[in-house]
């Protein structure tokens, strides 16, 4: 008797794995490489937008939070504002009243510049050493410099990266622009008048007349000082500027804070 069932025939084709590649020390070298860059991309990328861009928020409200302070003191108790400093000068018309010598890391003031909008602002500690003062955000007062509204000049520093950025757009001043420092006495407005780039040594853009060794001053400047460029510290960018005008805290804030800046 014949079997008439359909012998099967299986024709199964067998699929060729292609043998995985083997794992080098140049290729795991490789990986481990690229991961480190984008570690350090996002963490440059954080510091460079991200963490100054926190910052700068707190500092801001930070900032403020001291100007309402001040205003609600000069309103409680309106004789304990600073006693104004001899009249200097022939021209002078207003005695202008000048803060007297601060502690280390204390903060005495506000800087607020219109050219870079109207949130910008920060607090001014006496000082400028990096952790306590200007990596905190602060700007930083060289200590052996005038005092806001003092004969002579008064220096200032702050980062322009990492840390809220005070200075970040320090290159962005035009003559004439408005740099204000606020102390509960009142607004001191200086105005902008040229930059300078000069090597981190140079140290004489610190003296009473900036760049004028052994000259007694004779007017009020102001100078800013920061890194140049942005990202490093081969120089030192320098912003001056002159004394414009005193306005005390009874009169309420300036026209300087407002008029004639586009920021």
């Amino acid at each position: 008797m014949t079997d008439s069932s359909p012998t099967e025939h299986p024709t199964r084709r067998t699929r060729r794995t292609r043998p995985r590649p083997r794992a080098t020390v140049g290729s795991v070298l490789g990986e481990i490489l690229l991961t480190l860059g984008v570690v350090v991309l996002l963490y440059v990328t954080w510091h460079t937008w991200i963490g100054d861009a926190i910052v700068q928020s707190e500092q801001h409200a930070a900032a403020q939070a001291l100007a309402d302070q001040w205003a609600n003191e000069a309103e409680e108790s309106p004789e304990a504002s600073p006693a104004p400093a001899p009249t200097q000068g022939p021209d002078e018309v207003q005695a202008i009243p000048v803060l007297g010598e601060q502690k280390h890391a204390e903060v005495f003031g506000i800087m607020k510049v219109p050219r870079f909008g109207t949130d910008w602002q920060f607090k001014i500690a006496s000082g400028v050493t990096r952790p306590d003062i200007m990596d905190r955000g602060e700007i930083g007062h060289y200590p052996d410099t005038a005092m806001p509204g003092a004969v002579g000049n008064t220096a200032y520093a702050a980062h322009r990266w990492t840390s809220g950025a005070p200075f970040d757009p320090i290159d962005r001043l035009v003559i004439g622009d408005a740099i204000v420092i606020q102390t509960k006495a009142g607004w001191y407005t200086y105005r902008f008048r040229s930059f300078e780039y000069v090597q981190p040594s140079q140290v004489q853009v610190l003296l009473p007349v900036p760049n004028q060794e052994g000259v007694a001053p004779n007017g009020r400047y102001l100078t800013l000082t920061s890194c140049a460029p942005k990202l490093n510290s081969l120089e030192r960018i320098i912003a001056y500027a002159v004394f414009d005008e005193f306005t005390p805290a009874s009169a309420g804030p300036p026209a300087s804070l407002t008029a004639g800046v586009g920021a």
